[in-house]
């Protein structure tokens, strides 16, 4: 079975920093483009960043350009979201998904506020 499980999400003042990991098993990792997505309250989901297989190239929405980094490692299974100068908008459950299927896990909780 596919699972995708995202962690590292808590609580953040303005300005700071989190890094969000997604650890994925049951598919050929290597062999998909992957994405983080996010659902503020009450919004729906938003792409937020989009990776290509072998993690050389990497697409982000114009609200997190400059202060999200996507980046992948294809030989632990592994996903990462460096997530920088948090801003209260940033608020949002966090969660990877496979591009080609949409296929995602459970989130995780980001909380940026004063």
């Amino acid at each position: 079975d596919v699972q995708l499980q995202a962690s590292g999400g808590g609580w953040v003042q303005p300005g700071g920093s989190l890094r969000l990991s997604c650890a994925a098993s049951g598919f050929a990792f290597s062999n998909t483009v992957m994405s983080w997505n996010r659902q503020a309250p009450g919004k729906e989901p938003e792409l937020v960043s989009r990776i290509s297989k072998g993690g050389v190239n990497a697409w982000y929405t114009d609200s997190v350009k400059g202060r999200f980094t996507m980046s992948r490692d294809n030989g632990k299974n592994m996903l990462y979201l460096q997530m920088n100068a948090l801003k209260p908008e940033d608020t949002a459950v966090y969660f990877c998904a496979k591009d080609d299927d949409h296929t995602r896990g459970p989130g995780t909780l980001v909380t940026v506020s004063s």
